[in-house]
């Protein structure tokens, strides 16, 4: 029995309550109440709070609720028994027949397991990383490509049709001023002022004279290098993301938007609205009156668009492909963008924090010895994204960057995360992962079938303490990813990984656990019961590596 049946169990014995006249709740009964694994052992298989929470709605006291709930859930099959606790906390403690079945559903639904419909239905953008390209991707957008992957892989867990986007800002002065630096890396001279560098630069100037050897003598040496620089930059950002494992669905052009007379249509829809004006020779966004700090400039007086008037047409190009929920992530020197954003969002006609979301991701800090490192071999000025895979490797950098809340700064150690020991989180994880494939292989060579254990198994054999902590780990997986997607926190999977190893393992080293028969001991209906176990908790351990687009290993 997982927490979900039980919520639905509770939901449906408050409306058996209210359909006699035994309870009256205003408002309505619930569709879903919050059942969770409780703090502390001897305190059930879970809790609920429900009669606290309903308990004024029902012009009743908490306990007194508590009582007719606990009346109606020990009446149902599989429930053994429900305590009232404290002021009306029901603690309900589960038959181990009814538990042991969590295995046998993980099993049957095989990668599937943890899928759920919260966002069933709905259309979602992802647009992350989108750093400009005048350089390689540094360890900041290293984060959001981790987070955002791992992101959209939960959202399409929860049901979500979702669009990974990577938007090019392809248009403007970091362009002339990555141009310039190649041109000036061409004729050997040192870099403009305001200029990039870094060996990077050298080696994209000689591959673009190498495909080019006309370029200094062109016409326009600098738009040469404009065209064949930002092309090839482009093709190396793509396959450093590749090579992470990030594929994005979508490369759009900021430059396609000027171009295209993108621009001019939002412009019009929202003169259309009455959220444009003109002052000054410039055209204006009302802002202010959607809770920015001040209106801001869409087109200035000599006529070019603002930074604003991009953001202007792309949101709405995104908008008009159908999306329902456009999410960007961001760096945290982006934090003072995200009101004006809202703003336009609601000039729009849209809802702020529905159809337009901002996330904020925060530094990460690679130490080295215990230092930071703060320069590229190759960029010269930042830590790339090919710095963090040659140190610890891509499963490692996946890991450990969806690891921590995006909302918080991080200092990873890369001495740590490059152990094969179990300090390491990932190595952890993935070592749990394959000892379940070894002890599966170890079944198998004794001649224990999955297939004949699946078919006869008794979810009644698995009624030991260590069990039944691990059914009921596994049984929470679901909610996680639900609540993963919910919250826009991918780094609760890998934080539930670790939990749910840990149990996995404490069942491993319980002698009275033993999955395989000892000696000359025949097999006997238990170890084909806790060789289901075994393969439901590979299959939610590899579920949530692929959800963080992490390996599961076989071996290691």
């Amino acid at each position: 029995m997982t927490p979900e049946q039980l919520s639905t169990a509770i939901v449906d014995v408050l409306t058996t309550l209210t359909s006699t006249g035994d309870l009256t709740v205003e408002g309505g009964v619930p569709t879903s109440v919050t059942v969770e694994r409780p703090r502390q052992k001897g305190h059930g298989d879970y809790a609920t709070n429900v009669a606290m929470q309903l308990g004024k709605k029902a012009g009743m006291n908490p306990r007194a609720l508590a009582e007719k709930l606990k009346s109606g859930l020990e009446a149902i099959d599989g429930v053994a028994e429900v305590e009232i606790a404290g002021p009306g906390f029901l603690n309900i403690t589960v038959a181990a027949g009814a538990q042991g079945e969590v295995a046998a559903r993980v099993v049957a639904a095989g990668r599937a397991y943890g899928s759920n419909d919260a966002f069933a239905g709905e259309k979602v953008n992802l647009e992350f990383v989108s750093a400009n390209p005048t350089g390689p991707i540094h360890i900041g957008g290293v984060r959001w490509a981790a987070v955002g992957d791992a992101l959209g892989r939960v959202f399409t867990m929860s049901g979500a049709e979702v669009t990974r986007e990577y938007y090019f800002n392809d248009h403007g002065s970091q362009i002339d001023r990555f141009s310039s630096s190649l041109l000036a890396s061409a004729k050997g001279e040192p870099a403009p002022e305001d200029g990039y560098g870094g060996q990077y630069i050298h080696d994209i100037a000689a591959a673009v004279l190498a495909e080019r050897p006309d370029a200094l003598s062109a016409e326009d040496p600098q738009e040469v290098f404009r065209a064949v620089g930002v092309d090839m930059m482009f093709t190396e950002i793509k396959r450093s993301m590749t090579g992470f494992g990030v594929d994005f669905d979508v490369f759009f052009h900021e430059d396609e938007l000027h171009k295209s007379g993108a621009v001019e249509r939002a412009v019009t829809r929202l003169r259309e609205l009455g959220n444009v004006y003109e002052k000054d020779g410039a055209t204006w966004l009302a802002t202010e009156k959607f809770g920015d700090d001040k209106d801001r400039v869409v087109i200035k007086s000599d006529g070019n668009g603002a930074y604003l008037s991009g953001d202007l047409a792309y949101y709405l190009d995104k908008r008009e492909r159908g999306f329902d929920r456009c999410l960007i992530m961001l760096g945290a020197d982006h934090h003072g963008y995200v009101g004006r954003m809202m703003a336009m969002c609601a000039a729009f006609g849209d809802t702020p924090g529905t159809n337009l979301e901002i996330l904020i991701g925060q530094m990460v800090n690679l130490l080295r010895d215990g230092q930071p490192m703060r320069m590229s071999k190759r960029a010269g000025t930042v830590v790339t994204i090919d710095d963090l895979v040659e140190a610890i490797g891509v499963d490692a950098g996946r890991y450990a960057l969806t690891r921590y809340s995006s909302d918080v700064n991080i200092d990873l150690d890369l001495e740590l995360w490059a152990r094969a020991t179990n300090d390491n989180p990932v190595y952890y994880v993935q070592y749990g992962h394959a000892r379940t494939c070894r002890m599966i292989e170890n079944a198998t060579a004794l001649g224990m079938s999955l297939e004949d254990a699946v078919a006869g198994f008794d979810p009644a054999l698995l009624d030991h303490e260590r069990e039944g902590e691990l059914l009921r780990a596994l049984a929470e997986f679901p909610r996680v990813v639900a609540s993963a997607a919910d919250l826009r926190h991918p780094h609760r999977v890998a934080r539930y990984l670790e939990d749910t190893t840990a149990v996995f393992n404490k069942w491993y080293d319980t002698k009275e656990c033993r999955m395989l028969p000892q000696g000359d001991e025949p097999v006997a209906p238990v170890n084909l019961a806790r060789l289901v176990l075994t393969r439901a908790a590979q299959t939610v351990i590899a579920n949530g590596l692929d959800l963080l687009g992490v390996s599961a290993p076989e071996r290691m």
